[in-house]
């Protein structure tokens, strides 16, 4: 007997939509045909539905250790759920942050038994922790190593080009970079003005994410290393990066496929705000050319809640991010059903590329004895984002009004189904992702 079979789905299989069964015995995927002969202790019937492997998002902050009033391990983990998510990255710059070994482990021990979907951590570069970045091969739940070439949320901050060297010198996984330029951000300062969010982007300008960026690049290409760029917001970035492909990849955000400066600063104010920040439409553009071009590698929601009360202060003490993880594939899906990109592209940015450049194990892909993690769509659904409905602490979107059409109606999770139809089931049984 079977654990679980999903019917009647239309499967996404080596980038083809077949209609067919899925079987799943002791969390993997068993069997792939026609399966009406066949007993399961569940059944899940995805007639008119797509059957997608478990999406992934590769760049969230869910605040744990630290600001867990603002969101905690369990309560992200809620919200990539309802949102289609079956897997996430979390981020180091918690408090403390995670950039030892002993902090790294207290997170994977927060975690279990905690986290709706599978998990893993990054571990947080410091301007003296080299030896433990040389060590991190084979550490359980390790993503990669998470930079920060300038100053964002949290107090992890490596600025300096010697320091920067050295975490690549030394680097034993990918290393993901929050890439702005701090001695830029600094000098900028005073192009601020109070009260006015309009200048977030002048104050982070173009010139200082790209003169990291090509940093960046440049100390990789010298070790021979991954360098996974973060949120991409510049058209002078796409295309420089498009040059530097290998070991170069990089993410671009759902927020910046989907609104851009000024409209978006005259609508949501400092609910706007994030770093790198939004831009004009010419960059909103060429973001779209990467992706229509398959320039860029993923995309990562960089769910990075505040409370409304933080958000609500005055500009620059407000502060920087917003959630995205619930609302990443909705926006997503909309965009592929508007024509601006295919599912394929979108199976490549969520499931395959993720796979390939972290090199996790046995997911990504819908194939026998693979991790039965499935992601199953409704293309057709229109749903309005309600803020009231966010399962994050933060209570909010940016989103909030807009209406989508296609978003996920079940996760299942090692077999397991853990949302449908917007309703959680069961408990927090996520585990570390594994890694080659």
């Amino acid at each position: 007997m079977l654990d679980l079979i999903i019917k009647n789905g239309s499967c996404y299989i080596d980038g083809n939509l077949t209609k067919t069964d899925i079987g799943v015995s002791n969390s993997k995927i068993s069997h792939i045909g026609n399966l009406e002969h066949e007993k399961s202790k569940d059944i899940y019937d995805a007639n008119n539905l797509t059957v997608l492997p478990g999406c992934l998002d590769t760049q969230v902050h869910f605040r744990e250790p630290g600001s867990t009033d603002t969101e905690d391990l369990h309560s992200g983990s809620r919200a990539a759920i309802v949102g289609g998510i079956t897997g996430v990255f979390e981020m180091p710059n918690t408090n403390p942050p995670t950039s030892n070994k002993k902090e790294f482990q207290r997170k994977l021990d927060l975690a279990k038994n905690k986290m709706y979907c599978n998990y893993a951590f990054y571990f947080g570069a410091t301007a003296d922790n080299a030896d433990d970045l040389a060590s991190l091969k084979t550490l359980e739940g390790c993503c990669g190593i998470k930079l920060f070439a300038g100053s964002s949320t949290g107090n992890l901050l490596v600025a300096e080009e010697d320091d920067i060297d050295k975490v690549f010198q030394n680097s034993s996984k990918v290393v993901a970079v929050h890439s702005e330029d701090e001695a830029i951000l600094n000098t900028n300062k005073k192009l601020i003005k109070n009260g006015d969010v309009h200048t977030h982007p002048v104050w982070r300008s173009v010139e200082c994410a790209l003169s990291s960026t090509r940093r960046i690049v440049r100390i990789a290409e010298r070790y021979d290393k991954k360098a996974h760029i973060l949120h991409i917001t510049t058209k002078e970035e796409v295309d420089f990066l498009s040059q530097h492909k290998g070991n170069i990849t990089f993410e671009i955000t759902p927020q910046h496929l989907t609104l851009y400066a000024p409209d978006c600063y005259d609508k949501l104010g400092t609910y706007a705000q994030m770093n790198p920040p939004l831009r004009d439409k010419s960059h909103y553009d060429r973001l779209w050319y990467g992706v229509r071009n398959n320039f860029n590698d993923t995309i990562g929601s960089d769910h990075a809640p505040h409370l409304k009360t933080n958000k609500d202060k005055e500009y620059p003490n407000s502060p920087s991010g917003m959630p995205g993880v619930q609302t990443l594939l909705p926006v997503m899906l909309n965009h592929v059903n508007d024509g601006k990109l295919t599912l394929n592209q979108l199976m490549n940015l969520l499931c395959e590329n993720p796979v390939k450049i972290f090199g996790i194990q046995n997911k990504g892909f819908i194939r026998k004895d693979y991790d039965a993690d499935f992601t199953i769509v409704d293309m057709n659904k229109i749903i309005e984002i309600q803020n009231e409905k966010i399962e994050s602490k933060c209570g909010w979107s940016p989103f909030n009004g807009y209406k989508f059409k296609g978003t996920p109606v079940a996760t299942i999770i090692n077999g397991k189904i853990k949302m449908k139809d917007g309703n959680i089931i069961g408990d927090p049984e996520g585990v570390p992702l594994k890694f080659e």
